[in-house]
């Protein structure tokens, strides 16, 4: 009987300290996300959630898999883009991969194939005719992925994804927008668990009204 009075002291003390342990603290301005000086406008009605990115950062392809487990769970109210940036002009050509697919309609097919292709095999993808053939191996219809790449829509997507950049002040990628205004990221909130957390954060405060 005394060990089983001992027993159920322990279970009541461990079950106490589970009760009073802190709750998991709110991401916070400044720390796990930062506000734009300069908020940018967006559609009204529902939340938008804004992904920066370039298909050759490691970081963007590591965050990748994380980010697209978050955007299946939201529900109709939010509305997730993707916007290519390009550091230097001569990584234009992945800004214009990312427009070429969307204009074909490939682009959720073939998306993290494009990732796996400089990540895992290695491949540039810079070159006009390297990237044709990477689509062409992929089932891509070569020429329509072609007049997509050199169209006049595409290149123009592509310069204008680089003002929107510039507009949101971004410096580097992955970086996640949200209406407009709060910026996280695996950086900035620590990690990529932190850029998640902080994402549904902010997303559950916009739809309360509370920010």
């Amino acid at each position: 009987m005394k060990k089983l009075a001992a027993l159920f002291a322990m279970f009541a003390a461990v079950g106490g300290l589970l009760m009073s342990a802190p709750s998991q603290a709110a991401p916070t301005e400044g720390k796990e996300y930062q506000v734009l000086k300069t908020p940018q406008p967006v559609a009204a009605g529902k939340i938008e959630v804004t992904e920066f990115f370039w298909y050759g950062c490691p970081h963007c392809y590591d965050f990748e898999p994380d980010l697209e487990a978050w955007v299946k769970k939201q529900g109709g109210n939010v509305v997730f883009k993707r916007v290519p940036v390009a550091f230097r002009d001569d990584l234009l050509p992945h800004t214009k991969i990312f427009y070429a697919l969307e204009a074909i309609g490939k682009l959720d097919a073939m998306h993290m194939k494009v990732f796996n292709a400089i990540h895992v095999d290695r491949k540039r993808l810079t070159d006009t005719n390297e990237i044709a053939d990477f689509m062409a191996k992929n089932g891509v219809d070569r020429k329509a992925f072609l007049d997509a790449y050199n169209s006049f829509t595409v290149t123009t997507n592509s310069q204008r994804a680089n003002k929107i950049a510039d507009a949101y002040k971004i410096d580097g990628v992955p970086t996640v927008v949200v209406q407009g205004k709060y910026v996280t990221s695996p950086s900035i909130a620590g990690n990529k668990q932190g850029a998640v957390q902080t994402m549904d954060y902010l997303v559950e405060q916009i739809k309360a009204k509370k920010m």
